[in-house]
């Protein structure tokens, strides 16, 4: 019997839901041990993970710790998805996959969290800096709608693990830019009808259950739109969800 892998996370940030939506929809046990962000740069975390960023997963089955939610979603693919429910063998395709994951760790996470720093958690406003966060933003999404066009997914005819790295980001675009929720794709329709598929999926409506149980444990908001995002009541908690 698989044993339950154990995912670190400090429940706001979008990374570590990506790792669990994996999670879900490969039906691999696991459990979250979830703390509070000013934690993340302290032992013991930082013995799992010394460069202090969510998440983390230790999986007991092969006695491997990794961090960066890239190489976890990966590694869980190839581990464990023996039946290819989430990605492809041939050639080409599974190239594809990876250059999507790349761009989506590389591109869309890095910016989205810039953009997300200079509209709502530095205590400066620096309208260049706004500017050219958000304009990034935009650019990754201009690309994500070119792509999908005529097309429901990324890579193939089949939902992959590139496409669900992608909606933990986007979901929160209105918090992160600060503009109304029903705008966030109103010049992006196929980006919009993608991540609506995505966002109706189990994995997806169990994941924010999930993160919206650790938030409240936390008397954390989610997407809240100030500095005061990372405030807790509370030190950990772990939460366990086996298959």
């Amino acid at each position: 019997m698989t044993k339950p892998i154990r995912v670190h996370m400090c429940p706001p940030g979008p990374n570590p839901w990506k790792v669990v939506i994996i999670l879900e929809e490969l039906g691999i046990p696991y459990e979250i041990h979830s703390f509070k962000f000013d934690a993340v740069k302290e032992k013991p975390f930082t013995d799992l993970n010394p460069n202090g960023r969510v998440p983390a997963i230790e999986d007991p089955n092969t006695n491997i710790v990794l961090w960066e939610s890239g190489a976890i979603i990966q590694y869980l693919v190839e581990e464990y998805d023996t039946q290819k429910a989430l990605t492809y063998e041939a050639l080409k395709e599974k190239h594809q996959l990876t250059q999507w994951l790349m761009f989506q760790v590389s591109g869309q996470g890095p910016y989205f969290g810039q953009a997300s720093w200079f509209n709502v958690l530095h205590a400066e406003k620096i309208p260049s800096a706004i500017e050219r966060y958000n304009n990034e933003v935009k650019r990754i999404l201009d690309v994500l709608e070119g792509c999908l066009e005529g097309k429901e997914w990324l890579v193939g005819d089949k939902i992959t693990f590139a496409d669900l790295a992608f909606p933990t980001w986007n979901d929160r675009i209105d918090a992160i830019i600060l503009c109304p929720p029903e705008a966030k794709f109103e010049a992006h329709p196929n980006v919009k009808a993608w991540h609506e598929r995505m966002t109706s999926r189990p994995s997806w409506k169990k994941a924010m259950e999930t993160r919206a149980k650790l938030m409240d444990e936390q008397g954390l908001m989610p997407n809240v739109r100030t500095g005061d995002l990372w405030q807790s009541k509370t030190k950990s908690s772990t939460v366990k969800k086996v298959v």
